[in-house]
């Protein structure tokens, strides 16, 4: 495991990118609704920009093919996240957004918002806030993906991720997904939560893993 100060601050980070990531969309732009199917695509790359989603119900998936066709996900969005912030200022996305299990979305109109950002400065700085931390999120990922050890990986990551009982880690999608978020291959990522569950470390259920002792 990380130092205690370290283990801390990162923590820190990721739970400031989750609280109330939206709160500052604006009410008087019409935002368009749309229902999802799970395994539905919402864009994919290259596909022009239309504007920033929210995610109201369900998971949405963001990812991407590497070089070696291996799928890389970016970031798997839950209700009240936000999906393809960095459209506002593109002509097309740049990544593949597929529900991962049944999701309804709100779509806010990139012409709508740019122009509500022109207008209203506390819009404006409540979108930057909202960048600067999913930024801070995204450096703790990247410091998860560069830790050599595979156990030490997962077990940085279950720590990281509790709710807020500090045991309870709800999956944001499938095993494999998180595999692919990880860095790691689904049988590595498989045979370690086996592992982690016969020492007693974790219990696990369709939906969540559960820690033995209750995280920091």
């Amino acid at each position: 495991m990380w130092p205690m100060d370290k283990f801390v601050k990162l923590r820190g980070f990721l739970e400031q990118s989750t609280a109330a990531p939206a709160e500052w969309l604006p009410r008087n732009i019409e935002a368009r609704q749309r229902l999802m199917v799970r395994g539905e695509v919402l864009f994919r790359k290259d596909d022009p920009t239309a504007g920033l989603y929210q995610v109201e119900k369900g998971q949405v998936r963001l990812s991407r093919v590497d070089r070696t066709g291996r799928e890389v996900v970016l970031h798997v969005a839950g209700p009240g996240g936000l999906i393809a912030e960095a459209s506002l200022f593109a002509q097309v996305y740049h990544c593949d957004a597929v529900a991962v299990a049944d999701a309804k979305v709100r779509l806010y109109p990139k012409d709508a918002l740019l122009a509500e950002f022109r207008r209203n400065p506390e819009v404006l700085a409540g979108f930057a806030a909202g960048l600067a931390h999913e930024l801070m999120a995204l450096r703790t990922r990247l410091e998860l993906r560069n830790i050599r050890s595979a156990r030490e990986r997962v077990e940085n990551y279950l720590a990281l991720n509790t709710g807020s009982d500090r045991r309870t880690i709800a999956l944001r999608g499938t095993v494999k997904d998180l595999a692919a978020e990880l860095g790691l291959t689904h049988e590595v990522l498989y045979r370690m939560l086996s592992t982690l569950e016969a020492e007693g470390a974790i219990t696990r259920t369709k939906h969540a893993i559960i820690l033995k002792t209750a995280s920091v």
